[in-house]
């Protein structure tokens, strides 16, 4: 809606108010933080020295200050992808990361989720 205001040299100027937006704001200000749920997973069977996609999907967080690490003993494996950052009923997030990945014995993969500044290891558990 825009109304007309008077500015202090009398010039015309207009206000806009987004009427349809308030309902939606006040809305979100009633949301409280949620913490993650996080699933680390295999798309396949995990196998040593078989090809894999390493899977982390995290969902029902709030706020979306969130940032998701994929893992090959304690660093980070390059060329991950991620999914577009989605929102659930309630204003609750989900994401998902993802890269392809060969197991092998000895070596740890793990999920690094930080959330809110406070980051938590999710390690994968191959199915041998």
């Amino acid at each position: 809606m825009l109304r007309p205001l008077a500015t202090p040299t009398g010039a015309p100027a207009c206000s806009i108010t987004l009427l349809n937006e308030l309902p939606s704001l006040r809305r979100a200000e009633r949301v409280t933080a949620a913490d993650p749920k996080v699933q680390v997973y295999s798309y396949s069977p995990g196998e040593f020295g078989k090809e894999n996609i390493l899977i982390c999907h995290v969902s029902e967080f709030h706020p979306p200050d969130i940032s998701i690490n994929l893992l090959k003993n304690g660093i980070e494996i390059p060329n991950a992808k991620q999914t577009d950052l989605a929102f659930e009923q309630g204003w609750k997030f989900h994401l998902t990361r993802s890269v392809s990945f060969t197991p092998q014995k000895n070596e740890e993969y793990a999920c690094r989720v930080t959330h809110m500044g406070i980051g938590k290891n999710f390690v994968w558990e191959a199915d041998m």
